[in-house]
């Protein structure tokens, strides 16, 4: 049987701990690969490390409720919690995002 994994509810999402989550660059790449790509398996965000190192930024990211993670076999599923985040912070996804996306094509 599969642990359940902690997802916190709309109300328990702070503004401090989105913004600590979404400050490392590596979750901050999963998030932009998340918007491109909607929902996604664990394994094809390999490119942005090992496993063990990618468990952890998923995790930090699920806790602070930026995205949620569904069980499906043996596969998870991870997505950005859009609609709740948006509810809690009006435009702070989409402005993030957007500043990311910024960022990286004036790096390229």
């Amino acid at each position: 049987m599969v642990k359940p994994l902690y997802q916190p509810n709309t109300d328990q999402i702070t503004l401090p701990g989105v913004l600590d989550a979404l400050s490392d660059p590596v979750r901050l790449d999963i998030v932009l690969q998340l918007d491109a790509d909607g929902e996604a398996r664990c394994s094809a965000m390999g490119e942005h490390g090992s496993k063990t190192n990618l468990s952890y930024h998923f995790a930090r990211l699920r806790e602070a409720g930026v995205t949620k993670t569904r069980i499906e076999g043996a596969s998870r599923l991870i997505a950005l919690r859009r609609e709740d985040l948006e509810a809690k912070f009006p435009g702070l996804l989409d402005t993030v995002i957007a500043n990311a996306k910024g960022a990286k094509s004036k790096a390229a």
